[in-house]
């Protein structure tokens, strides 16, 4: 399929399926002056560098899981140290959450003078 239909198919520009032939991370079949021809496998690989970037993942990280060879090498280590960063993440965004909710609710006729609000703000400094 040209790059015309891999676009439509799995909406990729195609200035990032351009960008990703250039990391390795999928390959074409140039025609002589025709368009970039894709296999079918390449909507495949474009769902699991997808996913990949959605969790986090960089393009290396990506690309060496993605050999152009087809065999998936899914490294471990790789993606538990991204389920640690992922749940950290969590951990803040629900105290961020909490806090907001709180502030939002609170009846205090100033803010920093409830002990709660307080108590969140010198969280805020802390990493």
């Amino acid at each position: 399929m040209d790059i015309g239909e891999v676009v439509r198919q799995s909406g990729v520009a195609a200035s990032a399926l351009r960008y990703y032939e250039s990391r390795g991370l999928i390959i074409s079949q140039r025609r002589a002056g025709a368009r970039r021809q894709f296999g079918p496998e390449v909507l495949e690989r474009l769902a699991l560098i997808a996913l990949g970037r959605s969790a986090g993942l960089s393009l290396d990280e990506i690309g060496a899981m993605l050999p152009l060879d087809g065999a998936l090498r899914v490294d471990r280590n790789v993606l538990r140290r991204r389920v640690d960063a992922l749940d950290e993440q969590i951990r803040r965004l629900r105290a961020m959450r909490d806090g907001l909710s709180h502030a939002a609710e609170c009846k205090a006729a100033d803010h920093l003078s409830c002990p709660t609000f307080r108590k969140l703000l010198g969280k805020a400094l802390r990493p």
